[in-house]
């Protein structure tokens, strides 16, 4: 059933406006929040000793979604996940599945009934082949339909997945929680409007909701980046505008260490935290470190940024229509032009949170699993 009493969702529109929580110390202007399940299990380790938690996990099927259903797995959580396919192979062997999807109001019922806690990790990314319309009922309806869910059940946690996007470009870097909500796209706006509507939730209906907005995940296994590293492994990349623009990975298995903290760090209800690794870099700097890592080389030129931004717009406009991937859009272009830098000290700070992986070393360990996989 909707949530009939609350306002209708729209992203912060002033540059101004502060973020949901930060720069406060929790529980100052905000209810108190019992931060166990209704059945009395608390969600920090020193609390409940040796007991398990039961969580309910959405985006299991996907590649941070899958990695914490491993997470989760291996540490004796008891995971239930919603899968449109359900396979009883790899980490969803050992959970419990629920058939449906974010659409499925019964399903995710099913879903969450009896967790003490749930990760929602699912969304629509960054494609170009969707309406409008699929980005906003996935990213925005299929959330509300989880926290109503979870407001009904009484769960001890709502750990949602944003992402760093929904800051758009970064002018005067690093950004921190307080920086300007200022979406770039149809993927970034949905995100801001779900993860407004999560801490409306936390706000009104007392769900105990953390908001974790995800640098640029990579790792073993992730292929967002994998052109990128072939490209420059076979020495056929060439920067795109003037490279100086920055860019913020986050090794996979910090960040799944940042979401088991939000999970349990009594102080990180009710605030949005910026998970991403220890530094960011330059595109030229990214480039060169990855050249280094797989053996390529950059070409010695850079391709001016403003006719591949004009191209994608025409290629986006005819392809989208007839529901294909375009082979390039603005996007994609973003990449190269948009400033994402941020700082991780509130995570820091609240949760404890410090990324072990460097980006030497994480970029060297994905070119290695690429190799061994045969994608370079």
């Amino acid at each position: 059933m909707p949530a009939q009493s609350l306002a209708p969702v729209t992203p912060p529109a002033s540059p101004s406006r502060p973020e949901p929580g930060a720069g406060r110390v929790h529980g100052e202007s905000q209810p108190a929040i019992k931060l166990t399940h209704g059945r009395g299990v608390p969600l920090s380790p020193g609390e409940r000793g040796s007991s398990h938690l039961k969580i309910a996990l959405t985006g299991a099927s996907g590649y941070t979604g899958g990695r914490l259903l491993r997470a989760l797995v291996a540490r004796g959580d008891q995971v239930s996940v919603l899968l449109r396919r359900p396979a009883a192979t790899g980490a969803t062997a050992a959970a419990r599945v629920v058939e449906g999807d974010l659409a499925d109001v019964a399903a995710i019922r099913r879903l969450i009934e009896g967790n003490d806690a749930v990760l929602h990790v699912a969304a629509v990314y960054r494609t170009a082949g969707h309406p409008d319309s699929y980005y906003r009922d996935v990213n925005v309806g299929g959330t509300e339909r989880l926290l109503e869910a979870a407001a009904a059940s009484g769960v001890g946690r709502f750990v949602h997945t944003s992402t760093v996007g929904v800051h758009g470009h970064v002018e005067h870097p690093p950004a921190d929680e307080l920086a300007p909500i200022r979406p770039g796209d149809i993927y970034q706006e949905t995100k801001a409007e779900g993860e407004a509507l999560a801490h409306r939730y936390h706000r009104e209906r007392g769900v105990p909701v953390t908001v974790v907005r995800p640098g640029a995940i990579y790792g073993p296994g992730e292929r967002r980046l994998l052109k990128l590293f072939r490209a420059i492994a076979r020495g056929r990349y060439a920067i795109v505008g003037s490279g100086r623009s920055f860019y913020h990975p986050v090794f996979i298995d910090d960040l799944v260490q940042g979401f088991l903290l939000a999970l349990e760090r009594p102080q990180a209800v009710g605030e949005s935290f910026l998970i991403c690794g220890p530094e960011y870099v330059s595109q030229r700097d990214l480039a060169a470190r990855i050249a280094l890592h797989t053996g390529g080389r950059v070409l010695p030129f850079r391709i001016p940024a403003r006719p591949l931004q004009w191209a994608g717009d025409v290629v986006e406009a005819v392809c989208v229509p007839f529901g294909i991937e375009p082979p390039l859009h603005r996007r994609r272009v973003d990449f190269w032009t948009k400033s994402r830098a941020f700082s991780i000290e509130k995570a820091r700070r609240l949760l404890g949170y410090e990324p072990r992986v460097g980006l030497d070393e994480g970029i060297a360990r994905t070119a290695a699993a690429y190799r061994d996989a045969g994608w370079l």
